[in-house]
């Protein structure tokens, strides 16, 4: 009897890998291809190498790498591309499987969708707008380039930068970028891009009350308030103050 069973479990098993190889498309296939492959639905192996899956080499074989995003696999033109620049020839190698999972039962872009810049070549991915549209709110149509100054490549929001957290854009200074960034530089600043402050004006201001090193003006004032100063800075110059006002009521 257990002769039996064996015998009929290994005809079924021999049977099995029989349909697996010659019918991979319905045993093993979690779903169809999509439409631009809809030719090899019933051909696994045009993708995939026995018994290691997908194969990167078999899809440059139809794809092109330096036709990718300009040219169809007919050797037509890309009516719709995908990015206004081509960006698979300034891949670091050639992982198709990487990305792309062209089963409509799978995950089509493994990535969720979210394109794993890390695959760039550092040139290219410091180049954001060869791919990507500048926003067009009245912020960012102000800036050119220098993504990389507030955003990650991982993921747009949050951006890294606060202008809040390092000086307040109250009416007072509520004006264009570049008016203190210059050069569309926004790691670096000036105060004096407005008419009212000079070197020597904020020099002498400065001298009055007593402070006669500071370099970087945000570390004190963080909005127009005057009153409104944080810094080391500001309270010498009110211990100096008060110093002076004892010794004025002293010799009273």
């Amino acid at each position: 009897m257990n002769r039996v069973l064996k015998a009929i479990l290994a005809v079924n098993l021999i049977a099995i890998a029989i349909l697996v190889f010659v019918y991979p498309h319905l045993m093993v296939g979690p779903g169809k291809l999509i439409p631009g492959h809809q030719q090899l639905n019933e051909d696994c192996f045009a993708c995939h190498a026995p018994l290691s899956g997908a194969d990167s080499a078999r899809c440059v074989a139809c794809h092109k790498t330096a036709d990718i995003g300009r040219l169809t696999t007919t050797g037509l033109p890309v009516t719709q591309p995908l990015t206004t620049t081509p960006f698979h020839q300034k891949l670091i190698n050639q992982d198709c499987m990487a990305c792309h999972s062209d089963h409509a039962g799978a995950k089509r872009y493994r990535l969720q969708g979210r394109f794993n810049h890390a695959l760039l070549q550092k040139e290219t991915g410091d180049q954001c707008q060869s791919c990507h549209k500048t926003p067009t709110d009245s912020l960012h149509q102000q800036i050119t380039g220098n993504c990389a100054q507030c955003h990650s490549q991982e993921k747009w929001k949050p951006a890294t930068f606060d202008h809040l957290q390092l000086f307040e854009l109250d009416r007072d200074h509520n004006v264009s970028c570049v008016t203190c960034h210059v050069r569309n530089d926004y790691r670096n600043y000036t105060c004096y891009g407005c008419h009212e402050h000079t070197p020597e004006k904020i020099r002498r201001e400065h001298i009055k009350e007593g402070i006669r090193e500071y370099s970087n003006c945000v570390e004190c004032h963080r909005n127009a308030d005057e009153h409104d100063i944080r810094s080391p800075y500001a309270k010498q110059s009110g211990k100096r103050e008060k110093q002076s006002d004892r010794k004025k009521g002293h010799d009273d």
